[in-house]
């Protein structure tokens, strides 16, 4: 049987909770408490229609007063021995009242528990001062921060995490302009630096082969000079030569000198002239030098075109083929990226934007600027690109040319035309496996490019495209199986 003295322990008068003495406890009339939805004590039978009104328990609140004097004199004596914190991992600290709470464990895994109590009231720092900027403890909110903006601690760190999270977003992406504005920087000083380069080298390459023209002409006219020289001595000798036979052949006619006419013949000239030649003035030299500047032009030519080509690149655009305009022979690919013949045409509706003739438009039209774009054509026989004017009739069989909306360039049986009206033949070095078609609607020009080679493969210029222009493609029929492989829009290949 327990002693009166453990019945009426000081642990009898603790809140089950924050584990401290009682300050004024209450009770209802029967002296116990509710529990869950029902206004009921649970180990008793009496029902309460309504939450009875609670009153200061008399003896609860005494006893509860002396085991807390008691506390105070005994904690006088003697230094309280610390508890440490279950909840700590590794390094022990004190244990506080709030140890226990489960709202409590978050921050405890963050700081020291004796960090989140109020040294003036001895309670949790549960709430936060947004005046003051610091957090408090409920009776520090009610007390001295009770005008200021107060707010749970919990709701105030989530709205800083929220804040810090956003302004690490905002560092992030200013660390990457700045990144990018570093690199656009070192872009710029090494486009700088190479465009100073080209201009240099440049400039020196017209200095040297200007000078070398010049050397190259100067040997040309010396030679010729010393040709001429040879050839008129051979001239002046030839001539009297000519001028001694006259002269001998007069002796000879001659009737008084007949007994001397055998020495006569004897002093004819007799010089072979059959081997004389004048040395020409363009030997293998002077002709190796000048066929060094005609590689040097084509070396220079290959190189504009290089340049041209990069040129261009920089306005390649994504382009896709648009189904509804596809005549219904021809496959596309899932992507709109390929299109070629298929074997039996497809069941597709006749809309008034679908063309009747065997081609399929891009499905990017564009109204103004420049703009261009690649088409992989190796292994066909057949072909046709370009552009066309959005409003073409595409129900008609139109005449290609540019006076009807088409700036075209064609493949046919080994030939290529450009589809000017009249055409126009192609004669091309090699066969293209690619072609680039741009355009500069501002200008007015059509431009068809072998980027491979590179070359310029033909221009249209001066046109007049009145209205947007839409990428024009056409595999042409698969001819038995020999013109299968379809036309690929190769992707962007513009590098910074």
């Amino acid at each position: 049987m327990a002693t009166g003295s453990s019945f009426l322990s000081e642990d009898r008068f603790r809140c089950s909770v924050c584990l401290d003495v009682f300050a004024d406890p209450v009770t209802v009339p029967c002296g116990q408490w509710s529990a869950g939805g029902r206004q009921q004590w649970p180990g008793g039978p009496e029902l309460f229609d309504s939450r009875p009104a609670l009153r200061v328990n008399a003896f609860l609140s005494d006893m509860a007063a002396y085991f807390r004097s008691s506390a105070g004199r005994s904690a006088a004596r003697t230094p309280p021995k610390d508890v440490l914190c279950d909840a700590c991992a590794k390094s022990k600290q004190k244990a506080v009242k709030s140890s226990h709470r489960r709202t409590r464990l978050e921050p405890h895994r963050r700081t020291a528990m004796e960090t989140q109590v109020c040294t003036k009231h001895d309670k949790p720092l549960e709430m936060f001062c947004r005046t003051d900027r610091a957090p408090v403890c409920l009776s520090c909110a009610a007390s001295d921060h009770r005008r200021h903006h107060v707010v749970p601690l919990i709701d105030d760190w989530d709205g800083k995490r929220k804040e810090l999270d956003v302004q690490q977003m905002i560092q992030e992406r200013l660390l990457k302009i700045e990144q990018l504005n570093q690199s656009l920087k070192v872009s710029k000083e090494a486009a700088e630096g190479v465009m100073a380069a080209a201009v240099e080298d440049c400039a020196a390459l017209i200095k040297s082969s200007r000078r070398n023209l010049d050397l190259l002409m100067d040997v040309i006219e010396r030679k010729q000079e010393a040709a001429e020289a040879q050839a008129a001595g051979f001239v002046k000798e030839l001539e009297e030569e000519i001028s001694e036979l006259l002269r001998r052949s007069l002796e000879l006619k001659s009737p008084s000198r007949s007994e001397d006419r055998l020495q006569l013949r004897r002093n004819v000239p007799a010089r072979d002239w059959t081997k004389a030649r004048v040395q020409p003035s363009c030997d293998g030299t002077v002709r190796t030098a000048a066929a060094e500047l005609g590689t040097l032009r084509r070396h220079m030519e290959k190189l504009c075109a290089d340049v041209e080509v990069s040129r261009v690149r920089l306005y390649q655009v994504d382009v896709t083929l648009d189904r509804d305009t596809a005549n219904p022979h021809l496959v596309l690919s899932e992507d709109r990226k390929r299109v070629g013949c298929g074997e039996a045409e497809q069941s597709v509706p006749d809309t008034p934007q679908r063309l009747s003739s065997f081609a399929v438009l891009g499905e990017q039209a564009f109204s103004s600027g420049r703009f261009y774009y690649e088409v992989q054509v190796g292994g066909k026989t057949k072909w046709e690109l370009g552009v066309v004017r959005e409003s073409i009739n595409r129900k008609a069989e139109n005449t290609i040319c540019p006076e009807n909306g088409y700036w075209v360039v064609w493949l046919r049986n080994g030939h290529y035309r450009a589809l000017s009206g009249p055409s126009v033949p192609l004669h091309l070095k090699s066969k293209p496996q690619k072609v680039g078609v741009f355009v500069d609607q501002d200008e007015g020009l059509v431009r068809f490019y072998d980027p491979d080679a590179p070359v310029l493969i033909y221009s249209f210029a001066g046109c007049k495209f009145g209205g947007k222009l839409l990428p024009y493609f056409s595999p042409c029929p698969s001819d038995g199986g020999k013109n299968s492989t379809p036309l690929i829009i190769s992707p962007i290949s513009r590098t910074l």
